[in-house]
């Protein structure tokens, strides 16, 4: 990068997505630790929206994803106070088709993407997350596909990114069976890239960014849409068959019994056939 190259456009977050240009490094940051980061369809349509524009600024040299509090998402909101405030968090359809959105943004990026799980990564936090190209995680991460406790199917390209990274017999077990996946046991399957101590993690995320972000620019745009292209073959039929799929769940007796079964805290009865 040159003196002068200049910046194509700004980029501003919301409350909800912190977004930041530092020496060459865009960084997003989910920020609603309080619900440990359940992901709005205004947040995933954010993301894609800066991961595109990103693509022409010379100035962004790597993208960082991380996420505020304890963990990095639970997933799609389906408390009691998301499915009360549909207008503003956006029902579970449009959720899912935003996703759709930000997972495509991150894999078509000609720039790499750092992902950095601090702790629990759910749902289709999951399929956020390894969309990146590299993912870091913390020894207190873990990982887990719960979409079946609530009747539904994973989504956000999960049937193709964690089959693609840990293989068909292992994205099974997480996916039928809602296994979780700690951080060791994912780093050995291949989920993840690389696993830090809790202390650690910020020097080891450091260490990648920097090495990506004064790699060569072309040889690592070259290299990301070469490994991408011979192992997500499958992800645009993925998502395609997610959304068909999942839409025809969230209409489901069983969805509507497993949301109301995880708001009372006990275990669900499905009946659906």
């Amino acid at each position: 990068m040159t003196n002068s190259e200049t910046s194509t456009t700004s980029y501003a977050g919301t409350g909800d997505l912190t977004v930041s240009l530092n020496d060459g490094v865009l960084a997003l940051t989910l920020n609603r630790p309080d619900s440990l980061n359940s992901l709005t369809a205004p947040m995933f349509q954010t993301i894609a929206e800066v991961v595109e524009r990103a693509a022409d600024d010379p100035l962004v040299r790597v993208i960082r994803l991380d996420a505020a509090g304890r963990g990095f998402s639970s997933g799609a909101g389906i408390g009691a106070a998301d499915h009360a405030n549909p207008g503003a968090n956006g029902a579970p359809g449009d959720v899912l088709l935003a996703a759709n959105h930000a997972v495509r943004a991150i894999v078509a990026l000609p720039k790499p993407v750092v992902s950095v799980v601090q702790g629990p990564a759910a749902g289709v936090g999951v399929s956020l997350a390894i969309s990146a190209d590299i993912v870091l995680a913390s020894e207190k991460a873990y990982f887990l596909l719960a979409f079946t406790k609530i009747g539904l199917m994973p989504d956000g390209g999960a049937s193709a990114l964690v089959a693609a990274a840990i293989g068909r017999t292992r994205a099974m077990r997480m996916a039928l069976l809602a296994e979780r996946l700690s951080a060791t046991d994912a780093l050995a399957a291949g989920l993840v890239s690389a696993v830090y101590p809790v202390d650690d993690l910020e020097a080891g995320v450091n260490a990648v960014i920097e090495t990506l972000k004064s790699g060569p620019a072309i040889a690592l745009r070259k290299t990301k849409q070469a490994v991408n292209a011979a192992t997500l073959t499958e992800l645009e039929g993925a998502l395609e068959r997610e959304t068909d799929g999942q839409l025809s769940l969230l209409s489901s007796h069983d969805f509507r019994e497993g949301i109301k079964a995880f708001q009372e805290r006990r275990p669900a009865v499905f009946t659906d056939d």
